[in-house]
């Protein structure tokens, strides 16, 4: 392990070796193993959270858990604690290419599990897979109340019907190429990876163009059977599903003390790990519907989303001024007065034109310039701007109810 880490600043997905730095310290980015933290590591990384950096734990589009707030001399000691507790790779080369999403609530003896299981070690230690973007990911998802099969990845696999449909990312979406055995889709995907990492240029696999996209297809389509019929969108909710429960933080923001919190409450329902989402959302099996019920009135007491008509779920909001160096404005400060507000539809509150909380077009988007906001109509922080108002007036921009 090496604790020198380099400090990036922007354009880069951080890490737990290779944090990045904002407007609030270091952010140390946690890939937990095939989308599953233990509760002891949970409560762990909030005490690390409270202790080494400022308290903020945020939850990520990719599954994965951000620890802010922390200064250069006590990353050491955080990296030696991740160690410990099995959440540190070896090196920043393999921890940045390994960027797998797995649906939450997989069974552990499922193909879906074992699959993901394969693939992780397969990017960590494939030397040639290190010159991957570190925004590669791949998604395995399975049949089950929850589905991640509509989210964005370079490479998708969807357990259907005893195989795994094998997709890859599109300019116009995923393409489901065609259908492969179990045992068979890490060494479909490394061939995939490569084959990719052989085109020009390689920025995401939607980016190689008719050329690069016909040598993967070449690469692939003799090794897969048919599709099976499937249903290739998303299903994501919260609160009580069947032996489980699923709850979101406002905006993905996680204090430490509802961490652990939170924690100790599945515990006590009978939970053994969090699985994390692409929703900001976490999950976790319990032992039965009412103990299901204690874990979320537990949850709404310490702040914490359980229903899915909660309007904050419909509002993205990066962390903003001062969180973020990039960022003007109080983001998720204005968000909040936002979700007071009566409205339908989606709202996306960005601190700068990155986009970094959300890249698919919203009904309404506010776009954070020089203390000011720009105003884009269903659309995403980079279209063309209608109007800005000030951050004191965003209230005005919302009629009763916003459609789309």
């Amino acid at each position: 392990m090496s604790t020198a880490a380099a400090i990036l600043r922007k354009g880069w997905c951080p890490g737990a070796l290779r944090p990045m730095q904002s407007g609030d310290g270091l952010i140390v980015r946690v890939r937990p193993r095939v989308g599953r933290l233990s509760l002891d590591a949970a409560g762990a990384m909030a005490d690390l959270a409270a202790r080494l950096g400022n308290g903020h734990i945020d939850l990520t589009r990719r599954a994965n858990l951000q620890i802010r707030g922390l200064t250069e001399d006590r990353l050491d000691g955080l990296q030696v604690e991740l160690d410990r507790l099995g959440l540190l790779d070896g090196e920043p080369e393999s921890e940045a290419v390994r960027n797998v999403m797995v649906t939450p609530l997989t069974e552990r003896d499922s193909d879906v599990h074992r699959v993901a299981a394969q693939l992780e070690p397969l990017l960590a230690f494939d030397l040639r897979l290190r010159a991957l973007p570190a925004k590669f990911g791949i998604l395995v998802d399975g049949d089950g109340p929850l589905s991640i099969a509509g989210e964005r990845a370079d490479i998708s696999l969807r357990a259907v019907d005893g195989v795994f449909a094998f997709g890859v990312d599109t300019s116009r979406g995923t393409q489901w190429l065609g259908a492969c055995p179990a045992g068979d889709a890490a060494d479909l995907v490394r061939a995939a990876m490569l084959t990719f990492l052989g085109c020009r240029p390689q920025r995401r696999l939607r980016d190689v163009g008719s050329t690069g996209f016909s040598m993967i297809r070449s690469a692939l389509t003799p090794k897969l059977a048919p599709v099976p019929s499937f249903d290739a969108s998303s299903r994501h909710r919260i609160g009580l599903l069947e032996g489980a429960v699923g709850l979101a933080a406002p905006f993905g923001r996680l204090q430490a003390d509802q961490l652990r919190q939170l924690a100790t409450l599945a515990a006590a329902g009978g939970a053994r790990e969090m699985h994390l989402s692409p929703w900001r959302a976490i999950y976790m099996r319990v032992r039965d519907a009412e103990a299901g019920r204690i874990v979320l009135d537990g949850a709404r007491a310490i702040g914490l989303v359980t229903d899915d008509s909660d309007p904050l779920l419909r509002i993205e909001a990066c962390p903003g001024a001062p969180d973020c160096e990039s960022s003007t404005v109080d983001a998720r400060g204005d968000a909040h007065r936002l979700a007071a507000r009566d409205f339908k539809g989606s709202i996306h509150v960005s601190g700068c034109e990155k986009g970094c909380a959300r890249s698919a077009p919203s009904s309404l988007v506010l776009v954070g310039d020089h203390g000011r906001y720009r105003v884009i109509r269903n659309g995403t922080t980079r279209d063309k701007a209608e109007r800005q108002v000030a951050s004191k007036d965003i209230g005005k921009i919302l009629p009763e109810r916003i459609d789309g």
